[in-house]
């Protein structure tokens, strides 16, 4: 597949800010749930409950939330190892009344035990695997073009795979994926151009607007290739790094123009738990604009200090989308 170029990125870019208006600019029918799509949760924020033997209570307690669809990491991960018996784990979810589609593994699990994982998946009733990283080699957040197709390469070939046994692949971004390239291209639209769109879908994380861009820019420039995302409150006037160059999809204040360039975001376990809808998103945008970009699914991950009444504050905010 052929790079995309620095001059075609812009120019797409700014196709998506016109798109973006277009978007904002029409009524929003989301119904009940957005995209008419069950709400989710990851699980990983209160991955020390299931290490505890709470796995039980957590699904009950999520379902009390309004989640009904769960996103789980392998038994890789050393506080979900209790989950190793997929068949089991199918059962309990099911039983709280929830499904399961989607669950992260670890890079070297694709790499050494893809048949195990698979497996596992399968006995869960899952339909996308991925993984929150690549994991490609940068130095201070800077990477190269051989670095990105290698990288890109190796995980196209690990799709065909999966997609063999009737999976789908997705790739998160967590770090390599927000990186840039020495010349200053940003890393994620030419890992874009570089993976192929039926081997490898894209599950977007929703913080890193502040660092790779504007989601409804994606969603609306590359249809069909975002099946999923993680979605948590994000605040632009947090001290973060600027995104660059893109105006990001916040609510405008009354009579105030829309935010530009320049705002950040924050989200990890030392920042205070910010619930979607009380943050800086105008999220009936972006998820009018997911429609566009393929979404399956969705999940709030709420991995911050009171995270989890952040993830219940979020999905009630999300039943009132319409």
């Amino acid at each position: 597949m052929t790079p995309i170029t620095r001059r075609r990125f812009i120019e797409k870019a700014g196709m998506g800010t016109a798109i973006a208006g277009l978007v904002a600019a029409k009524p929003v029918g989301l119904g009940a749930d957005p995209l008419g799509i069950p709400i989710g949760s990851q699980t990983y924020p209160e991955r020390q409950m299931i290490a505890d033997g709470k796995f039980v209570e957590l699904l009950k307690n999520m379902n009390a939330a309004g989640i009904r669809q769960i996103e789980l990491c392998s038994p890789g991960y050393a506080q979900f190892k209790s989950l190793a018996d997929g068949k089991q784990t199918r059962k309990l979810i099911e039983d709280a009344g929830l499904k399961c589609p989607s669950a992260h593994f670890s890079f070297n699990e694709f790499r050494q035990g893809l048949p195990a994982a698979i497996e596992w998946a399968q006995a869960i009733g899952m339909t996308q695997i991925g993984t929150a990283g690549l994991g490609g080699s940068m130095v201070n957040g800077v990477t190269s073009q051989s670095q990105i197709q290698y990288s890109a390469g190796e995980y196209n070939r690990i799709g065909n795979l999966v997609k063999r046994a009737g999976l789908q692949l997705f790739l998160h971004n967590e770090g390599f994926e927000n990186s840039k390239l020495d010349d200053g291209r940003l890393t994620y639209p030419v890992l874009l151009s570089e993976l192929d769109p039926e081997l490898v879908k894209m599950q977007f994380q929703m913080s890193s607007m502040r660092t790779i861009g504007d989601p409804i820019m994606y969603f609306t420039n590359y249809p069909g290739r975002f099946i999923s995302a993680h979605v948590h409150g994000v605040n632009f006037d947090a001290p973060m790094p600027p995104a660059r160059g893109m105006v990001l999809p916040a609510k405008p204040a009354p009579g105030a123009a829309e935010a530009g360039p320049g705002r950040a975001g924050g989200r990890g376990p030392g920042v205070p738990g910010l619930a979607i809808g009380e943050d800086s998103v105008d999220w009936p945008r972006v998820f009018a604009a997911a429609k566009i970009g393929g979404l399956k699914n969705f999940f709030i991950e709420q991995e911050q200090q009171n995270g989890w009444d952040a993830m219940v504050k979020g999905a009630a905010y999300l039943k009132t989308l319409s």
